[in-house]
């Protein structure tokens, strides 16, 4: 029996060996389309859960897919999950609930926080979709107490999913179901026209002819649920005693955490296992079942650390057993045992697991540790074995860049049949082949193999993104302490003494208290903050400028005309410079993309401009002239060298 029939034809538990990530899920992708029905794929954690969704469309582009994300809270945390994830929950349970055999199979990809979650009752969340044509009568009276039931949040302008706007006869909407937010235009209960738009620039992409809409969150605010909260709320943690959370639920606010309550809010919670049917096909990705066990014993943790911080009264701490919110060990070993469900493993097979016959690909990390070996030779070497032995071969690339830099590597090392594919199909109808996929470790199967980037030049490494100011930009009066020296735009050096509460037009208004030469003082609206810089001097003494003196006018007057000195020169310099002509040195592909690709770091936007402009300089025919500038550990030496390179 080969893998794809015995996924089809399973009926409960087994364990598969020799199945490591990638190839397993080739596997469940073609077993699912053969088998029908709903099928869930279960990673370990949410970066392997979009790797997953790439491996699905490569290897079967045609199959219809669900997200299905987990909180990105810690369970028993006082914060809600962020409006994205609830909005992408409450679209994959909408589609699950309205999902029917017939219409072809439907591949859930989720991860192990996720599945052992409770959810609301799948009857719920089909009742909760609202459907429009474009054409039909439809009040808007309706539309917006659908919204407001069901978690859409007003604004001004939308921008997010789960946000909606009104102006007289149009309505803008971002439903959680749709790639682009959507413009209804009314003609008063008609609905003329359903339009997409552009978020950032609010005009119009396209015309559509229907949409469905989900809810954002897991909770519905409508009177029945409410006055049912309140008598469940009642029974489990007696009367509410003012409680803010409790309040604000009863005039239909969602205030943070209000999701550690949901079993409040509906008569019943249902499961993941219980949307897709007892015939569906589930399959564990490796140390997905461990990551739910752990996800389940940190949620027991918590739950016992807010009992202690209430005194031991759960009442008091107005939190839900464990059990309420997920299912326990006991209930998951129970529901997987009357499932189909597959674990996956990359082990060697033993007696009681079967072999589904993949292996990890090779990592050529020996090859990386030696300086005399070129690792796209060995790569090539490898791929050429691989060929031999009827193996179809695909390199998965982290980038589009990345993809085509190893075309023109490998092309220069004499490997030229590399071809950029899209898809499992177009890749056995090639020998060798090219995809975007962050995968980490390869795989090899009987007749195709897939070697990634990290295994050839190691990981990639996300580059920092975060941004710095200069050091003497203050964008907050908690960046100055008492006695710094700082400059004012209009009055030059004072001293900063501190933040100080002055009784403006009768309410109180913070202010930078600043002292300058002879004790004056001024007092700096902290909105206006902007004005001032920190002095550049270390010097504790420096100099004081005198408020309404010529000393701080002066030194500006002065600094503007060196300023404008200084540019002229500059500008002599630039001009010469123009005139002179030096031998044009080209970068080219092979031996420079092949050095490239050995820096261990993503490169950022900015640096991928500054490199094409440095890069751009020798061919240019001029003298280069160009400084380049970046704060520590930003990547400017990588700059620096290839350049370097290409001169060399």
């Amino acid at each position: 029996m080969t893998p794809v029939e015995l996924l089809k034809s399973l009926g409960g538990p087994a364990a598969l060996a020799g199945a490591p990530f990638g190839a397993d899920l080739m596997v469940f992708c073609d077993a699912l389309q053969q088998r029908g029905g709903i099928g869930i794929y279960v990673a370990r954690d949410d970066k392997t859960a979009a790797t997953s969704r790439r491996l699905a469309e490569f290897a079967a582009p045609r199959l219809e897919q669900v997200d299905l994300p987990g909180w990105d809270t810690l369970p028993y945390d006082r914060v809600s999950p962020t409006a994205g994830v609830s909005a992408r929950r409450c679209a994959a349970l909408a589609r699950l609930a309205r999902y029917e055999r017939q219409n072809g199979p439907l591949l859930v990809v989720t991860t192990a926080s996720a599945i052992i979650q409770r959810v609301p009752p799948r009857e719920t969340m089909r009742r909760s979709s609202f459907s429009l044509v474009a054409g039909q009568t439809v009040s808007q009276k309706e539309l917006n107490d659908y919204l407001l039931v069901n978690g859409y949040l007003r604004a001004s302008t939308v921008r997010e999913q789960g946000e909606y706007a009104i102006r007289g006869g149009i309505i803008d909407i971002y439903p959680p179901t749709a790639g682009e937010p959507l413009r209804l235009d009314f003609f008063g209960d008609t609905l003329e026209t359903l339009r997409t738009f552009d978020t950032e620039t609010q005009r119009s992409t396209g015309d559509t002819k229907s949409v469905t809409f989900a809810p954002v969150s897991e909770i519905l605010f409508d009177d029945d649920v409410l006055s049912a909260f309140r008598e469940r709320y009642l029974d489990v943690f007696g009367p509410p005693s003012g409680d803010p959370m409790y309040e604000a639920a009863r005039a239909s606010i969602r205030r943070q955490g209000v999701e550690g309550w949901l079993p409040l809010f509906h008569d019943h919670l249902d499961t993941l296992f219980d949307y897709a049917g007892e015939d569906a096909l589930v399959g564990f990705g490796h140390l997905a079942g461990e990551a739910a066990s752990e996800r389940l014993a940190q949620a027991e943790d918590y739950y016992q650390a807010r009992l202690d911080a209430a005194g031991g009264d759960a009442r008091a701490a107005r939190v839900l057993v464990p059990d309420a919110l997920y299912l326990s060990p006991t209930q998951l070993d129970g529901t997987i045992s009357t499932h189909a469900v597959a674990r996956f493993s990359p082990s060697e097979p033993g007696t009681s697991a079967y072999d589904l016959g993949a292996r990890q690909g090779r990592d050529f990390a020996p090859e990386r540790l030696m300086s005399q070996e070129n690792i796209f030779e060995a790569a090539i070497a490898h791929t050429k074995a691989l060929l031999a032995e009827g193996r179809h071969v695909t390199f998965a690339a982290w980038s589009m860049g990345s993809a085509d830099r190893l075309i023109n590597v490998f092309a220069d090392h004499g490997l030229d049949t590399l071809v950029h594919v899209h898809s499992l199909e177009a890749a056995r109808k090639a020998e060798t082949a090219v995809v975007e996929i962050p995968l980490e470790t390869g795989f090899v199967t009987s007749d195709f193999a897939m070697i990634s980037e990290a295994d050839i030049l190691g990981d990639r490494l996300a580059a920092p993104r975060r941004k710095r100011k200069s050091a003497n930009f203050i964008m907050d009066a908690a960046a100055l302490n008492p006695g710094d020296l700082v400059v004012h735009v209009d009055h030059g050096v004072g001293r900063y003494l501190g933040l100080k509460t002055l009784e403006v037009t009768g309410a109180p208004h913070d202010c930078l208290h600043l002292e300058y030469a002879g004790g004056d003082t001024i007092f700096l609206p902290v909105e206006n903050i902007d004005l001032v810089s920190r002095y550049g001097s270390e010097e504790a003494e420096s100099q004081l400028d005198r408020l309404g003196g010529a000393g701080w006018q002066s030194r500006k007057a002065k600094a503007k005309k060196r300023i404008l000195e200084m540019a002229a020169e500059l500008m002599a310099i630039a001009a010469a410079r123009e005139l002179k002509r030096a031998d044009p040195v080209n970068a080219g592909h092979g031996l420079y993309e092949e050095f490239a690709a050995r820096f261990p770091y993503e490169e950022t936007d900015d640096q991928l401009n500054a490199i094409e402009d440095v890069l751009g300089d020798p061919g240019s025919g001029k003298p280069m002239d160009r400084l380049v500038c970046g704060d520590v550990g930003f990547g400017k030496t990588e700059v620096a060298l290839r350049a370097a390179f290409v001169a060399a």
